[in-house]
């Protein structure tokens, strides 16, 4: 079956329903993709040699006597047709004209034709009717296609149909029987990412696009071009293809209940009591007719239109007088005297200080009780509202509003907010701090915003006050995208700066941003810079906590393997962050949460934190490449191989639309870890080059360096690379060194080490490496890695023909894979005891084991060097040590000697999760 996105299941649902014949009727709403899903099936059915006969009735067909009929005839093979008398073939010559046929004929026998005439093209095979749009079948045509359904010709001939829901069913009177219903759903926001990914637009406008559509694929495309061509945070034009759909969807509705979903559309939230206290006395009922037609959902009082843009389409479709009369309503109905005065500011756009003043003065007590995003519409409204003698006002209002919003959660109020200032004759401070929201809104995408930072460093001139926060800013940029050294010049400016200024917050953060510059170009100084920050009496707000020097001291404790610190730290944050609005520190602190378990052997705990990340970003509209890491992560530990994979492949496509450069390269190390412990080592290695390369353009010297590179050298022992894989591990111990080398770091450096002895034929001193990993891992209390180093031992030792000593290392490493609930690495434990208990491969590598399996199966040195990528001679030689270990001289004899059972590519005992 055909993939589409979000619809493997709704498709095996109707191949197993049309498999036992009979009929399927989709319905959905326009958009929905119930066409798409129709083209598949009838390609498949295609593709398996049945006949498909197609109908897509358009809207103007349904008032066309016989147009489907004839549309169906015009489809069948002309054998079929022959085969009838006479009679009926007239009969049909009329109904692919479009006409009845010639009276006389009586009724039952005109009827009788078309399943006859199915009944003929059932014959060689299948026969699939597929019906679109059935809503516009016209009447005569759909009469006869039903009685010819319910006389079916056999359970070959079957029907696929799709309709418009709301609406009465048609299409399930028209399937052969048993026929069943299926609704088409809207589609997740991880497949609504995979389908706008599909098709060019940036990830990070997944989460948006679903709010905005409510989950329909065609509304999300039609708005991602306009999304695409602004800022993440400004509301995507309606274009006029999606208004025409609003148009028809509400045009359905009687004007009592319209009326009602005007009220709920200029409501701030519209709720069943308050739309009776705003005169809908018969709401009740009406909102039952918009539930049935699919505009609103109702759930418990609350309102919410479905997909949330039909309620913008009414409310600017609707005349200003209406507009103006129903928000007189619903400022009588408000409880809330805030509320009332919002609705009576809206009744018209004039001027009014009085009006004005009233709004501002109220936003105040909104900021003050933590209601940020009520403030942040009070005090943009409030600026709408002001007359021009009160522009001063109105300045400070809208900077107010812009920085009261980003803390509120609602991006697009503070993006409008900061652009009204900007467009107006604003004062250096006033601008300089409208540039400080945009950039905060650009999320990892700082690195594009390069004449905002230098527009704002210009108006900030020497105020340290204004030129702090800018130079804190440049220093995250600077870092996502690599540049060390212009990182930590910016953050020792702003240090300077908000000490000038005497912003303790700022100092206390740039301070931090120091260390952790300091720590990955492998410095010795970070712990006496992250000290100085912590010492500083300025705890920053909630939105910022994940900057802070607290946060920066629990990531460089999970770093350094200090898991039981770094998550008490982590657990106490969360409890701070969870007052975050944007997210933004909320999901930071669940990622490191889920990292901090993944490597305690707490699986299923780091994929709950990971996957609760990734909601709270699509929520939060934030940057998704970092939580996508967290979660491949998380999945390589305890959850699948091709779910690790997916995830990492969309954080590395977000990474690089956004300039991201250290999370590019950790979803690269991620992605290279999936593909080689899936058995793809090749492509495993192709891409932790590509990492690799990435690292030294970089300069950097992150703490995940020593495990990247141990996984690549391991790799490359596989594939027989021992040269590069010598190389590539020396490299990782050498930034070990640079890093301080810890427990941890030896662990991952001897397993590797393990794993190319083992590959080069040293078996004895890979298990001893082995052991030592084992223990390393085993005194940090991380039983995921202990058990990986088990599996090398058992790996050597099988190739030291030690069996019993292999499959006791496999046995202890399972128990503690299943102990961790690490489900991939427990089927990978069982693979390997699998070997070890099957034909022994006496001493071979796996690189050696291959290249014997191909010989035995007919390939030349030449043909076996340019499939696994190597030089002859490189074949040559590793053939030699074949013949050598295994006691022959010829091709002939190893053929004699090499079991016909053994592997040729064992896979599963190099990888490394870390």
């Amino acid at each position: 079956m055909p993939s589409l996105h979000g619809r493997e299941a709704l498709l095996t649902a109707i191949d197993a329903r049309l498999s036992a014949g009979g009929g399927v009727v989709l319905q959905g709403p326009p958009g929905i993709g119930r066409t798409a899903l129709l083209d598949a099936v009838a390609d498949q059915a295609a593709a398996r040699g049945e006949l498909v006969l197609r109908l897509r009735p358009a809207r103007g067909e349904r008032v066309l006597a016989y147009a489907g009929v004839a549309d169906l005839l015009r489809q069948v093979p002309p054998e079929a047709i022959a085969a009838l008398a006479p009679a009926p073939r007239h009969s049909l010559a009329a109904l692919r004209q479009g006409r009845p046929s010639r009276t006389g004929v009586p009724a039952l026998a005109r009827r009788l034709v078309l399943p006859e005439l199915l009944a003929h093209c059932a014959r060689p095979g299948p026969v699939l009717i597929v019906l679109d749009d059935a809503q516009w079948l016209d009447p005569e045509s759909a009469e006869l296609i039903s009685f010819a359904m319910r006389r079916r010709p056999g359970a070959r001939v079957r029907m696929l149909a799709a309709e418009r829901r709301p609406g009465p069913s048609r299409a399930i009177r028209l399937c052969p029987a048993p026929a069943i219903e299926l609704a088409v759903p809207p589609l997740s926001p991880d497949d609504l990412t995979a389908l706008l990914e599909s098709r060019g637009l940036p990830c990070r406008t997944a989460s948006q696009l679903h709010r905005a559509s409510g989950g329909n694929p065609f509304l999300a495309l039609e708005l991602g071009g306009a999304v695409a061509r602004g800022p993440s945070w400004r509301p995507a034009p309606l274009p006029e293809t999606v208004r025409e759909m609003a148009r028809e969807r509400l045009a359905l509705m009687p004007a009592d209940v319209a009326e009602t979903l005007l009220t709920a559309a200029l409501a701030t939230e519209p709720t069943i009591g308050l739309m009776l206290r705003a005169g809908r006395d018969d709401a009740a009922r009406e909102l039952r007719v918009a539930v049935a037609a699919g505009v609103v959902e109702v759930s418990g009082e609350r309102i919410r239109f479905t997909p949330p843009m039909l309620a913008q389409v009414l409310a600017e479709e609707t005349p200003a007088a209406d507009r103006s009369r129903v928000h007189a309503e619903l400022a009588a109905a408000a409880y809330d005297p805030i509320e009332a005065l919002r609705q009576q500011a809206l009744r018209t756009a004039r001027p009014d200080a009085a009006v004005a003043a009233d709004l501002a003065a109220a936003a105040d007590r909104c900021a003050q009780r933590g209601a940020e995003r009520t403030a942040a519409e009070l005090y943009l409204l409030a600026a709408d509202r002001c007359p021009p003698e009160r522009s001063a006002d109105r300045l400070d209002w809208l900077v107010t509003a812009a920085r009261t919003a980003i803390t509120g959660g609602s991006p697009a109020l503070a993006g409008r907010a900061a652009e009204a200032v900007l467009v107006a004759d604003a004062p250096a401070g006033h601008r300089v701090r409208a540039r400080l929201v945009l950039l905060d809104l650009a999320g990892q995408a700082l690195a594009e915003m390069g004449e905002t930072f230098a527009a704002a460093l210009a108006e900030a001139g020497d105020d340290p006050v204004l030129a702090a926060p800018v130079r804190l800013r440049l220093t995250w940029a600077a870092f996502l995208v690599g540049d060390l050294d212009g990182g930590a010049d910016e953050a020792r400016r702003a240090e300077e700066a908000a000490r000038l200024s005497g912003d303790l917050t700022i100092e206390a953060m740039a301070l931090t941003m120091q260390a952790q510059l300091q720590r990955v170009r492998g410095e010795d100084r970070w712990q006496d810079t992250l000290d100085r920050a912590l010492a500083l009496p300025a705890p920053p707000a909630p939105d910022w906590l994940h900057y802070g020097p607290h946060y920066m001291a629990a990531r460089f404790a999970l770093f350094d393997d200090r898991l039981d610190e770094a998550r008490a730290e982590l657990l106490r944050l969360l409890a701070v962050a969870e007052h975050d609005r944007v997210g933004e520190a909320r999901v930071e602190v669940l990622r490191s949460l889920s990292e901090v378990a993944t490597r305690a052997g707490r699986c299923q705990e780091a994929l709950r934190y990971a996957h609760r990340a990734v909601r709270a970003a699509q929520e939060a509209g934030l940057s998704p490449g970092p939580t996508w890491y967290t979660a491949a992560v998380a999945e390589l530990a305890g959850g699948s191989l091709d779910a690790a994979a997916g995830f990492a492949r969309r954080g590395i496509r977000s990474s690089q639309q956004e300039g991201d450069s250290l999370y590019l390269r950790r979803l690269l190390h991620a992605l290279g870890q999936a593909q080689v412990r899936a058995g793809d080592t090749r492509a495993g290695v192709v891409t932790l080059r590509q990492l690799r390369d990435q690292e030294a353009e970089a300069g950097s010297s992150d703490p995940m360096i020593v495990r990247w590179r141990a996984d690549l050298a391991a790799a490359l022992a596989s594939l027989g690379e021992h040269a590069e894989a010598a190389t590539t591990l020396a490299l990782a111990k050498a930034a070990a060194e640079r890093l301080g080398s810890t427990p941890a770091l030896s662990g991952y450096l001897h397993r590797a080490a393990a794993i190319v002895n083992s590959e080069s034929g040293q078996a004895d001193t890979a298990a001893d490496l082995a052991n030592a990993a084992a223990r390393h891992f085993e005194l940090l209390r991380q039983p995921v890695e202990q058990a990986h180093a088990l599996l090398v031992v058992a790996g050597a030792e099988r190739r030291r023909r030690r069996y019993a000593a292999a499959r006791q290392a496999i046995g202890e490493a399972s128990t503690l894979f299943r102990t961790a609930e690490a489900r991939p690495w427990l089927l990978e434990a069982e693979r390997a005891l699998a070997r070890t208990e099957g034909t022994p491969d006496q001493g071979l590598t796996s690189t050696e084991l291959r290249i014997a399996g191909m010989v035995r199966d007919g390939a030349s040195n030449r043909e076996i060097a340019t499939r696994l990528y190597l030089s002859v001679k490189t074949v040559e030689a590793t053939l030699t040590r074949v013949y050598r270990k295994l006691g022959v001289r010829s091709r002939t004899q190893l053929l004699s000697a090499l079991p016909v059972g053994a592997p040729a590519i064992p896979v599963g005992e190099i990888t490394n999760p870390s």
